[in-house]
């Protein structure tokens, strides 16, 4: 019986281990190519988008378009993100000069309060404190009576030391932002800390997306530092 070789050899499938040894060679060699324009023009390969076939040049070029596309959007990432970096940048600097300004504790509240909202976006800020012998205090009593006391909401994120972003209970919100805290969708907490007071600086806003687990907290960390030293030369109540 007569048998077409050519249509055989081309239906039949590639050994798994001599394409293997074929991809290695080629992978060796890269200018194997490099004077075979004969079966250079004799391979095709199947395009990924219309399934019809194209020149192996043609699919150099195509993924090459595609790497420089990739790259491309890895570039206005970066570049969004530095310029994103340089306002956070500017923001905390005109920040850090108006603490520099404030003499009082009142001044500071102040301060955070109209540059965080205009600058920052948010929609509610506070500043809660605790002296450290109020905080034994309330640990103290928390231990005899078995109520909760109002630091002791925040003991972990106090022990822990650094800044926490996400959404907050019921009873945390309520403490911190008092009449605003059903209004609050989300939240970044920044650990405060001065000679002789701990404390929290929360920032809320209603977007419930703004704050969340996964952001970076790095800002966030040297907004509290910051923060903190200014406590330590302005006059703190109860402190």
């Amino acid at each position: 019986m007569y048998r077409d070789m050519k249509t055989e050899h081309r239906d039949a499938k590639p050994d798994p281990q001599s394409a293997s040894t074929v991809e290695a060679y080629l992978a060796d060699h890269p200018d194997f190519f490099l004077g075979r324009d004969a079966l250079l023009s004799r391979l095709h390969l199947t395009h990924p988008d219309s399934g019809e076939a194209i020149s192996l040049i043609e699919r150099q070029v195509l993924l090459l378009r595609e790497d420089n596309e990739r790259l491309s959007a890895q570039l206005r990432e970066l570049l969004e993100v530095a310029r994103d970096n340089e306002q956070l940048t500017e923001r905390l600097h005109h920040l850090t000069l108006s603490l520099i300004d404030a003499a009082t504790f009142e001044e500071v509240v102040d301060v955070l309060e109209d540059v965080l909202h205009d600058h920052f976006r948010a929609d509610a800020v506070e500043l809660r404190l605790f002296s450290a012998l109020e905080l034994e205090q309330q640990l103290a009593n928390e231990s005899q009576s078995g109520k909760p006391a109002e630091a002791a909401k925040f003991r972990e994120f106090l022990e822990r030391g650094s800044p926490l972003c996400g959404h907050l209970g019921a009873e945390q919100l309520a403490f911190l932002f008092s009449t605003l805290a059903d209004a609050i969708g989300s939240a970044a907490l920044i650990p405060v800390r001065g000679e002789g007071i701990v404390g929290v600086l929360a920032i809320g806003s209603r977007d419930p997306e703004r704050f969340h687990a996964g952001m970076g907290t790095h800002f966030l960390s040297r907004l509290g530092d910051i923060v903190s030293r200014t406590l330590q030369v302005v006059s703190v109540p109860g402190a």
